[in-house]
């Protein structure tokens, strides 16, 4: 009964056009669920390329978090295994500095839904400031880095993560000990979580 009950809210997602007005490209909404996923993958919305594709992280920003995670492609779109769910399910356009956030009525209409049917989830992956503001609310710190410099007080629950994106290379060649403490720690996490031995 829930699996139907999923299944049609997805089916609803999928044909929603709350926010056409403002999408360039308009609506394609792109998700990944199952009510047996451990892992919740949460982005700021999908990329051009992603929108073209209909492929969540399919552009090189997924493949460096594939390397975070220490995960395969076959794994990583398993989706009785891992669920993406970006706060903003259509691609928001070109902002002056990278994408534009997501749009907010995505979240504020569908999210809590989602999030309803993930009881196997045993870990979220909060990636970015959107995220991050979702899952943590007043726990995260003043910005994503002190917040990410926290993790431990997240884990091993929930784990901000800054955003993979290749925009991100001087905040990871500032913040090394981010590659060199926390990716270890998410690596064998999620090893334990996909082996059931967590």
């Amino acid at each position: 009964m829930k699996e139907e009950a999923l299944n049609q809210l997805v089916s609803e997602i999928k044909k929603c056009t709350l926010c056409h007005l403002h999408l360039p490209q308009g609506p394609r909404p792109v998700l990944q669920i199952s009510r047996s996923a451990k892992i919740l993958i949460v982005g700021q919305a999908p990329g051009l390329k992603v929108h073209n594709t209909g492929i969540p992280f399919d552009d090189p920003s997924g493949e460096r978090l594939r390397q975070w995670l220490g995960m395969d492609k076959q794994t990583f779109y398993d989706s009785e295994k891992v669920a993406i769910l970006p706060m903003g399910f259509c691609y928001p356009g070109k902002g002056k500095s990278g994408d534009l956030p997501p749009r907010p009525e995505c979240a504020l209409t569908w999210r809590s839904k989602l999030l309803g049917f993930m009881d196997e989830a045993e870990l979220v992956i909060a990636i970015g400031s959107y995220a991050q503001n979702w899952h943590m609310k007043e726990t995260k710190k003043k910005n994503l880095t002190e917040t990410v410099k926290h993790w431990r007080e997240y884990w091993p629950a929930l784990l901000p993560l800054p955003h993979p994106s290749p925009r991100n290379n001087i905040w990871l060649a500032k913040n090394s000990w981010f590659e060199k403490e926390v990716v270890p720690n998410l690596q064998t996490r999620v090893q334990a979580i996909l082996n059931n031995t967590s």
